[in-house]
């Protein structure tokens, strides 16, 4: 399966600019079966949902990439702002080249930037099966609690979406490849470049494979980079050094 990370700047609060520039992106882009953008890729990091919350019922974004999976005929990957019952979520779409739609709650708010404040968490993990990859949808934040992401036998690659900032992008590196290392999984993470009220970010967007080696290593300039995940190595990998089978067993609560 060939994975494409688009990495870009966001515009503040403005979903149609946004859409318009990944547009551009995608039509540079060569044939590919995932596209990933970043966390709140159509406004940005922004604490006021009142303000650019998408009704999920009549989210023009999700219909928006619906249009692009199936146009393009593959999935698409990223997190927005949604209100469902008068309640704000992060949400993690993924959409099917068919159009059809799976998605992830933000489990861990970050409370730092007040999204605790405005935003509900998610309350349980979500994977999804896509050209037989099993896929662990994260956003962001949750990257710090490695218990949230523990593989369970249940997943081969995880996808994080990132608004991450500059200040503490070496956490960001580090941690991403650290959660590769211990699920014996791939791990992709797509952060954003640019500005915005409060933070500067760089991207340093990722794909990582089960030993912990850089296969995209982007920098802080505005790309689409893609790879290719190898399920038989990664399974071989598994079934020769049986890291996951000592795994603690654990319930979360």
């Amino acid at each position: 399966m060939k994975v494409t990370l688009l990495q870009r700047d966001i515009y503040w609060c403005d979903p149609e600019r946004n859409r318009r520039e990944i547009e551009r992106m995608v039509a540079k882009a060569s044939e590919t079966d995932l596209m990933v953008m970043p966390e709140m890729f159509q406004t940005g990091f922004c604490m006021t949902p009142a303000d650019i919350a998408e009704k999920s019922e009549h989210s023009a974004t999700l219909s928006w990439m619906k249009h692009i999976a199936m146009m393009r005929q593959c999935a698409l990957a990223g997190s927005i702002a949604v209100e469902e019952g008068g309640k704000y979520y992060n949400r993690f779409y993924f959409v099917f080249p068919d159009g059809t739609v799976r998605h992830y709650d933000k489990r861990h708010l970050f409370t730092y930037g007040g999204e605790q404040q405005v935003y509900v968490p998610g309350e349980g993990r979500v994977v999804v099966s896509y050209k037989e990859v099993r896929i662990l949808l994260q956003v962001c934040y949750d990257l710090r609690f490695p218990v949230w992401a523990r593989n369970r036998g249940d997943y081969d690659l995880i996808l994080y979406v990132a608004n991450w900032p500059a200040s503490r992008i070496s956490v960001w590196d580090t941690l991403l490849r650290a959660r590769a290392i211990e699920n014996q999984c791939y791990v992709v993470g797509v952060n954003r470049i640019g500005t915005d009220l409060s933070s500067i970010y760089c991207g340093h967007s990722v794909a990582i494979d089960a030993y912990g080696r850089d296969l995209i290593c982007m920098g802080e300039e505005e790309a689409c980079c893609s790879f290719s995940i190898d399920l038989a190595v990664l399974q071989a990998f598994r079934k020769k050094f049986p890291v996951l089978e000592d795994r603690d067993r654990f319930e979360l609560h």
